[in-house]
C-alpha cells in the first residue's frame, strides 16, 4: 500500500494547495485501496495487484473527471519543477554537513591563528617572535584557503537556488525521519560548543589564582582561551549543517503545490515581509559570529562577550515577530 500511495503523491505534486485537489487525492487513493483489496482477495500477488492499479487509475487525466478536477486540470498551467531524486537529496546532505565542517575547521584555525604569537612571545628572542609571526600567517592562509575551497566546492549546487526545484513524498518523508534522528546529536555539539566558549577564561582565572608563573599566567593560559574558544565555534557550525541542509530541500515544495502539504509547520524556513531584513537574515548568524570575534579579539572580554549569543537569539525572535511572513 505504501507504494501506491507514493505513487499517488507524486501524480498530484505539481498541482495547486487546494481545498478542492486535496479532496480529489483523497478520494481517488479510496479507489485504489478499495481496488488493491479486491484484487488481493481475489488471490492476486501483492507485486501484480499494485500494477493493475497504477495501469487503472494511474493517469490522472483519464480520471480528473471522476474525481471532480476536470475543468480544473483544462485550466490549470503547468510549471515545471526539476525533480530532485532521493539519492542527489541524500548526496546534497552529506556534502553540506562536510561543508559545514570545513568550513568550521577554517574559522577554527583563524582563532587559532594568535596562539603562536602568544606563546613565542614569551621566549623574548627575536627569532622566535618571527617564527610565531609566521605560524600566525601560514593559520590564517589555512584557514581561509579552506573555507575558500569548501565554498567553491559547493558551487555544483547553486541550481537549488536558481530554479523551480521539488522532492517527492517519499524523499520529504526520509529527510523528515533523518531529520529527527539527527536532532539529538545537533543538540549535543551546540552544547558542547557553547560550553567551551564559555569555559574558556576558566584556565586563565586558575593559573592567575594558582600560580605565578609569568609562562603560565601570561602564556598558556591566554592561548587556552583560543583553544577553548576555536573548538566550541567549530562545534556550533558543525552542528547545524545537517539540519540546514534538510530544510532547504523541504523548502523546496512551497505552499503553491501539494507538494507543500508534505511539511510540517516547524520545517518551514523563516521568511519576511522586508526584502532587505530577508538578506540580512540569511547571514544573520554569520555576521553574529563575526562580530562576537572581532569584539572578542579587539579586547579579550571573553567572559564577557560570550552573551551575545542569548541577546542575539532573543533579537532574532523579535525580528520575526515583527517582519516575519506568515502563511494562512
Amino acid at each position: 500500500m505504501e507504494t501506491l500511495k507514493n505513487y499517488l503523491e507524486s501524480m498530484f505534486a505539481s498541482l495547486p494547495n487546494t481545498v478542492e485537489v486535496l479532496k480529489a487525492k483523497e478520494e481517488l487513493y479510496t479507489m485504489m485501496e478499495d481496488k488493491y483489496n479486491e484484487l488481493i482477495a481475489e488471490g492476486k500477488p501483492e507485486n501484480e495487484a499494485v500494477g493493475i492499479v497504477i495501469s487503472e487509475f494511474g493517469n490522472l487525466d483519464e480520471v480528473a473527471e471522476s474525481i471532480g478536477i476536470g475543468q480544473m486540470l483544462q485550466e490549470y498551467t503547468y510549471v515545471d519543477r526539476n525533480q530532485i531524486p532521493s539519492e542527489e537529496a541524500e548526496e546534497y546532505v552529506q556534502q553540506y554537513s562536510q561543508h559545514r565542517f570545513w568550513i568550521g575547521l577554517g574559522v577554527m584555525l583563524l582563532i587559532f591563528s594568535p596562539m603562536s604569537i602568544i606563546i613565542t612571545s614569551m621566549a623574548r628572542i627575536g627569532a622566535f617572535e618571527v617564527i610565531g609571526v609566521a605560524f600566525f600567517f601560514l593559520m590564517i592562509a589555512a584557514g581561509v584557503g579552506i573555507i575558500v575551497f569548501t565554498s567553491i566546492n559547493m558551487s555544483k549546487w547553486k541550481y537549488l537556488d536558481e530554479q523551480l526545484c521539488c522532492i517527492d513524498y517519499a524523499t520529504a518523508n526520509q529527510l523528515k525521519l533523518e531529520k529527527e534522528a539527527h536532532r539529538a546529536d545537533k543538540a549535543l555539539l551546540l552544547t558542547i560548543g557553547i560550553a567551551l566558549c564559555i569555559l574558556s577564561v576558566v584556565p586563565v582565572i586558575i593559573f592567575s589564582s594558582l600560580f605565578k608563573n609569568f609562562v603560565l599566567t601570561e602564556g598558556i593560559g591566554p592561548a587556552l582561551i583560543f583553544v577553548f574558544v576555536g573548538i566550541g565555534v567549530m562545534m556550533i557550525i558543525f552542528a547545524g549543517g545537517r539540519e540546514t541542509a534538510i530544510n532547504k530541500l523541504l523548502a523546496l515544495n512551497d505552499a503553491h503545490t501539494v507538494s507543500g502539504s508534505y511539511r510540517k509547520g516547524q520545517d518551514m524556513p523563516d521568511s519576511y515581509i522586508n526584502p532587505g531584513i530577508a538578506g540580512f537574515m540569511k547571514s544573520y548568524w554569520t555576521i553574529i559570529t563575526c562580530v562576537y570575534l572581532i569584539w572578542s579579539f579587539l579586547t579579550f572580554d571573553w567572559h564577557i562577550t560570550w552573551v551575545i549569543w542569548p541577546v542575539a537569539a532573543i533579537a532574532k525572535t523579535v525580528i520575526w515577530n515583527i517582519w516575519g511572513a506568515r502563511e494562512e
